[in-house]
């Protein structure tokens, strides 16, 4: 009946994990149009939009994790919880107690899942001893939610917000479907407010929700999965069959997927949101234009490295403040390291963050002299001078990225012998001819994100100015062309390993 075969409508419903649920399928944008449907429906009635929102999000989450959405509601419960216990607890030992059993809840959970191979491995190298490692599957983005969760109990301890007396609106904030994979970590001081909000979209809202969609599908699919279907994996899969150039581009091709990959989503989730009547904070500004590493991470991951900077730096910057400088820099390095543990049970994680901890610290050494530096030559307002350190961060950025992408430290070793002992600079021709769409897709890459920010909200201000059916129409186009450019199936994000 009307083409629709209803023998495979069961399957809308069973959960299959070699076809998860995925931001940019034709299934999500489908059940999406139609969430929006119900959510019109429902304008006018916070209850009923809210628990058509709770299901869709459980619904999402069970596609694309299968049997752990159980352990999401069982997060949402306990903290739930564990923040009302903590508020109604009489005196600081009480408060304390509910703080570590939310603790040990939260961060067990996330030790058991994520690192226990790891340090069963690190047990068998050191020869302590010889054990099997577990057949553990990590959940889909319990770093996210875990992260999410803590952030509320740890606000209700330092007193920056109440606990909320709802439960559905704090299980919304746990499970609400577009962040609860690979972010952005909200706050929950700031999203449990806007839950029972009139839902009532702007015309600029609904462009900016389109336009941040399009943008996200585009990063994604046409960049991001592109260079690196067709480019940066066979190179790091086997970087010394490649000259030190294929490897010097393999490496930035990586920078820029991990960024289109990472921020397409987070611009996907935004303009989910958005078009939900939610403001996620923003996860990404133009990372690659920062002038330091310490400039870096204010526009990387801004979800994350804030979440750090409030509940970890602070706290070990106050535990080493008689130390001064060298306490700064210890507390910089500590939380660096973890942010790479927090990515990566994994060598190569820690000596990334490591990496960046070592750089952010190197910076605050230097801040200074190279103050007065910039003063004595007026370098402040140098735009040649300004390129030379976007250029020079960028690099070191990079270079860190070799660690975290290789298939273990021999083969990143190899990329970076590659690159200084057998460049071979001729062989930038042949690349130009025989990778054109991939040469074409880096280069229209890095351009984008180097053109002013303020052409994006023209582009926006324009599509807020157009007829409903008509944004329908230029949003149906771009998911034609995403289509055709495609050269695989939709591959999975790459932070969902995280």
């Amino acid at each position: 009946m009307f083409g629709i075969d209803i023998s495979k409508l069961p399957d809308l419903f069973l959960f299959d994990p070699n076809y998860p649920l995925l931001f940019g399928s034709s299934l999500f944008l489908f059940l999406f149009f139609a969430l929006l449907v119900f959510y019109r429906i429902f304008a006018k009635s916070n209850n009923a939009r809210n628990l058509v929102l709770i299901v869709f999000s459980l619904y999402f989450y069970y596609m694309a994790g299968g049997v752990f959405v159980l352990l999401l509601i069982l997060n949402a419960v306990l903290n739930f919880y564990f923040g009302k216990w903590m508020g109604a607890a009489k005196g600081e030992n009480n408060k304390r107690t509910f703080l570590l059993l939310a603790l040990l809840f939260n961060l067990g959970l996330l030790a058991y899942f994520k690192y226990t191979n790891f340090f069963i491995q690190l047990i068998n190298d050191i020869n302590i001893g010889q054990f099997e490692l577990l057949d553990i599957i990590l959940p889909l983005g319990i770093s996210f939610y875990t992260f999410k969760s803590l952030s509320y109990i740890l606000d209700i301890y330092l007193e920056v917000m109440e606990p909320t007396k709802s439960f559905r609106d704090y299980f919304i904030f746990v499970t609400f479907f577009p962040n609860i994979l690979s972010g952005p970590i909200d706050r929950a001081v700031k999203f449990l407010p806007q839950i029972n909000k009139t839902y009532n979209l702007t015309r600029k809202d609904i462009a900016m929700g389109l336009m941040l969609i399009m943008m996200g599908l585009i990063k994604k699919i046409m960049i991001a999965d592109y260079i690196s279907l067709n480019f940066v994996d066979r190179v790091f899969d086997s970087p010394i069959r490649f000259t030190g150039v294929e490897n010097l581009l393999a490496v930035y091709g990586y920078a820029l997927q991990l960024y289109c990959d990472f921020s397409g989503y987070s611009d996907i989730a935004i303009g989910i949101a958005l078009l939900l009547g939610f403001k996620l904070m923003e996860n990404f500004n133009y990372p690659f234009k920062a002038k330091s590493v310490s400039d870096f991470w204010k526009r990387w991951h801004i979800s994350l490295s804030s979440w750090l900077l409030d509940y970890v730096f602070r706290p070990l910057q106050m535990t080493f403040r008689n130390w001064g400088k060298v306490g700064n820099i210890t507390a910089l390095v500590i939380t660096f390291v973890l942010v790479g543990f927090w990515h990566g049970a994994s060598w190569a994680f820690l000596i990334w963050g490591l990496l960046h901890g070592l750089y952010m610290g190197i910076g605050l050494l230097v801040q200074g002299p190279k103050r007065k530096f910039y003063n004595k030559y007026n370098l402040f307002n140098s735009k040649i001078f300004g390129g030379i350190q976007i250029f020079i961060t960028f690099n070191l950025v990079a270079f860190s990225f070799i660690f975290i992408r290789a298939n273990n430290f021999e083969s990143a070793i190899d990329v970076v012998k590659q690159i200084l002992f057998f460049f071979k600079p001729n062989v930038f021709i042949q690349f130009i001819e025989g990778f054109t769409p991939t040469f074409i897709l880096i280069v229209l890459g890095f351009l984008f994100h180097f053109l002013p920010s303020s052409l994006g909200d023209k582009v926006t201000d324009e599509l807020s100015k157009m007829n409903i059916f008509v944004q329908a129409i230029i949003f149906t186009i771009v998911i034609w062309i995403i289509t055709q450019v495609q050269s695989a199936d939709l591959q999975p994000f790459i932070y969902f390993q995280f």
